[in-house]
């Protein structure tokens, strides 16, 4: 799969995902510093699922309705690196080939898939 982690995330989240032998573009080297907008352009033009732990994204997809090729956020209580790993290595065993094309919310307890309306 094709991952694009937001600078928020943490380089952790990244090199574990490169270690399970996805193709891993991260923010934090490609454009630092770059908006939201300008992260979720990239990741649609390169069909990649953006990795983050900020909520801007959802309003970007649900409020403006901008296209994307899915979305993982993170909203954990412990923010340590190695929690981090943890809760997302939970996600790809359980969920990975259903994450393209939906955004998903993740905490260290459930996992939601949220529906988008399209208008």
């Amino acid at each position: 799969m094709r991952f694009l982690v937001d600078e928020s995330t943490g380089f952790g989240i990244a090199r574990y995902l490169q270690a399970e032998g996805h193709d891993v573009l991260i923010v934090a080297e490609a454009m630092p510093e770059a908006d939201d907008a300008a992260i979720l352009q990239l990741a649609w033009d390169e069909e990649r699922i953006v990795v983050t732990n900020d909520k801007d994204f959802g309003e970007l997809i649900f409020r403006r309705q901008e296209p994307h090729h899915g979305v993982v956020l993170l909203r954990l209580q412990d923010e340590s690196g190695g929690n981090r790993i943890q809760v997302m290595a939970a996600l790809m065993a359980q969920y990975g080939s259903q994450l393209s094309g939906r955004f998903a919310v993740v905490t260290e307890r459930k996992i939601r898939f949220r529906s988008q309306t399209v208008r």
